[in-house]
């Protein structure tokens, strides 16, 4: 499979280019169609704040915004601009540490849960749409690749 399978780019000649840059590029280009069909299938919120939700859901305890933005992979001021918007319609409270008044941790509010339950079998659908016909291993050999990827990126 090319890219030319995946896209309709007729006017592109994609021949020499090397894997490496063509898998970045599909990556890239994959991110940003991505986002925009979760932002459209999304009510009330963007992919992104939503994806906030879902890593702060996945967390044993209530994060602190540093512990996120590693989780997430971004900027502890765009992680803080995520939140902020999501603690003004209700989704998350940011509070000081108990323990460590320096940082400040985030907890999902009743309203975000019932937003999730609400929103969880849309979200099930898409998924199910978009993973049809991927089979596990072609799901598993995905994910490890990105995975060597993130663990090579780290030593540049």
């Amino acid at each position: 499979m090319n890219i030319k399978d995946v896209m309709n780019y007729e006017n592109i000649d994609f021949s020499g280019m090397e894997r490496s840059y063509f898998l970045l590029g599909l990556l890239s280009a994959f991110e940003n169609r991505f986002q925009a069909m979760a932002d459209r299938t999304m009510e009330e919120i963007s992919w992104k704040q939503f994806f906030a939700i879902i890593c702060i859901s996945l967390c044993k305890e209530n994060p602190s915004i540093k512990e996120l933005a590693e989780i997430l992979g971004s900027s502890h001021q765009n992680v803080k601009q995520i939140l902020l918007k999501l603690e003004k319609k209700g989704f998350v409270n940011i509070y000081e540490d108990p323990e460590d008044r320096r940082k400040q941790r985030i907890g999902l509010t009743d309203y975000c849960r019932n937003f999730c339950e609400r929103n969880n079998e849309k979200t099930t659908q898409v998924m199910e749409k978009m993973f049809e016909g991927v089979s596990q291993e072609q799901m598993q050999t995905a994910i490890s690749t990105i995975i060597q990827i993130e663990n090579n990126m780290k030593e540049i």
